[in-house]
Parts: C-alpha cells; structure tokens; sequence
C-alpha cells in the first residue's frame, strides 16, 4: 500500500516537473526567438534617435521615454490608493455583506476588458476634464486598469501575516494604526511588491487604452509637460507593423521595438524585485 501511494506521488511530481518545463522552455522560445529577430535592429541611433520617414527610419526615442513616462505616471497613482484600499479592506472592514461587495466588484473591475478602460478614460479624463490626449489621461487611464490588481495582492498580502503579531502588538499597547504601520505592513510589503510588478507588466503592454488617451502616431519630440502627447512602445509597434509600407523594413523594426519593451519590462520587475529582495533582508535581520 505505501509503495503504491509512493509510485503515484512520484509519477505526480514527474507529470508536475515536465509540465513546469515546458512552461520555462515556452518562456524561452519567446524570448529567443525575440531577441533574435530583434538584435539585428538594436544600435545607438535606434534607441535615441528621433523617428523619420513614417517610422521606418531613424530611432524609438519618444516611444521608450513615452512609455516611462506611462509606467511611473500610473505607478504613482494606482500604487499609492490600491495599497491603502487592501489595507482598509482587509484590516477595518469587518466581514459582512458589504465587504464581499467590494471584494466582488474588485474582481469585477480586473475583468473589464482594456478597450473598455480606454473608452471610460477618453471620456472621463480627455473629454470631460479637458485634460486632452495627454501623459496624465493615459497614467490615469492605466493606473485605474491596474488598481484591481494592487488591490488583491495587497489583501492577500496581508492576510498571510500571522495574527499572533497583531495580538502580540496590541499587548503592548500599540494602536492598530501603529500595528499596522510597524508590524503588519514591513513584513507583509515584499508581497505587496508583487502587485506592483504585475501592473507594471501589463501598464507596459497595453495598447487600447493609450490609443484612446494619449497615444500619437508620429510625433517626433520629447514630452515637456504631464498634458503632452506622447507615443508609446506597444503603439508604435502596432503601427508600424500594421502601416508600414516597406515591409522588410517595418519587420525589422517592429522586433526591435519588441525587444526594448520586453527589455523594459525586465528592468522595472528586476528593480522591484530587488525592493522586494531588500525588505525581505529587513524582515530576516529582525527576526
């Protein structure tokens, strides 16, 4: 009997292996086949070059220093207010109908296709508040998409800090602000980070909600202002791979595009993660 259960554990843990395998191999054929494509592209004057040419010449400057821009803009305001919504959810609401509610309508909100988002933001922040297509409509645009997000990882973030800590806390004396600021938060922010990478991925890949907001199609300058027009990476590699008239060319650019965005990607989720890597170094060294 125990040589059967134990057969079937490791034909289990076999089955899991392979199958995490071929997720990481996935991982790489993607990323291969990218940085293959798109290495031929990549020198100096691609990267900080003004385009030309319809964007089949010249570089991706405006587009990199748009979507940075898109990135922080959108960090500031949905990290910050996703952050405090977990916290009040988790730790003041008591469980009742009405926390359920706005637990349910958070995952509601994370199901809202990007188009819809777009839409919302062009009316809302382009139209209504005047704000134009503009770096603060995409931010806020993006930053609302991605709340939903920041906002569950936050809770469960805090839901896997140990409610001994809070007891011991509030046996001292301690308030359940203070609790929160000095026991629950320090040790529960290094997953909170997680929601912060998960938003900076999909903010740095959207393209229907930057479409609608702020995203130009040719617009060879650097933003001076939070109310300029920018472009952005994911569109500009919409455009020229869908409007390029010299195909070779526009192919060869589009990889390039590709690999500086996932570059991005990596960068940011590296720079978190070592946040992330830092405070867990904080929560080791206390205990």
């Amino acid at each position: 009997m125990i040589k059967k259960k134990q057969i079937e554990q490791n034909i289990a843990f076999t089955i899991l292996r392979i199958v995490s395998f071929m997720v990481v191999a996935i991982l790489f054929v993607i990323l291969g086949f990218i940085i293959f494509r798109g290495a031929k592209a990549i020198n100096w004057t691609f990267l900080t070059a003004m385009p030309e040419n319809g964007m089949t010449e010249g570089g991706i400057l405006p587009a990199i220093v748009g979507t940075f821009c898109l990135i922080i803009g959108s960090a500031i305001f949905a990290f910050p207010i996703g952050v405090m919504s977990g916290i009040y959810i988790h730790e003041y609401m008591k469980d009742s109908p009405m926390k359920r509610f706005f637990r349910n309508m958070t995952d509601n909100l994370a199901g809202i296709p990007s188009i819809v988002f777009g839409l919302f933001g062009m009316a809302l922040f382009v139209n209504t508040l005047k704000f134009g297509d503009s770096i603060i409509a995409g931010s806020l645009t993006l930053g609302l998409m991605v709340l939903p997000v920041i906002i569950r990882t936050t809770e469960e973030a805090l839901k896997s800090v140990d409610d001994s800590l809070r007891t011991g806390s509030y046996a001292l004396g301690a308030s359940k602000l203070q609790t929160i600021r000095k026991v629950v938060l320090p040790i529960a922010f290094p997953n909170i980070i997680t929601g912060l990478i998960l938003s900076i991925s999909r903010v740095s890949g959207e393209t229907a909600p930057i479409l609608f907001t702020v995203a130009a199609y040719f617009l060879p300058k650097l933003p001076t202002s939070i109310f300029d027009q920018v472009m952005a990476l994911p569109y500009h590699l919409y455009v020229i791979t869908t409007s390029g008239t010299n195909i070779e060319l526009s192919q060869k650019m589009a990889y390039g595009t590709a690999l500086v965005l996932i570059s991005i990607v990596l960068i940011f989720n590296l720079i978190a993660a070592l946040i992330r890597r830092y405070f867990n170094r904080k929560i080791n060294i206390r205990k």
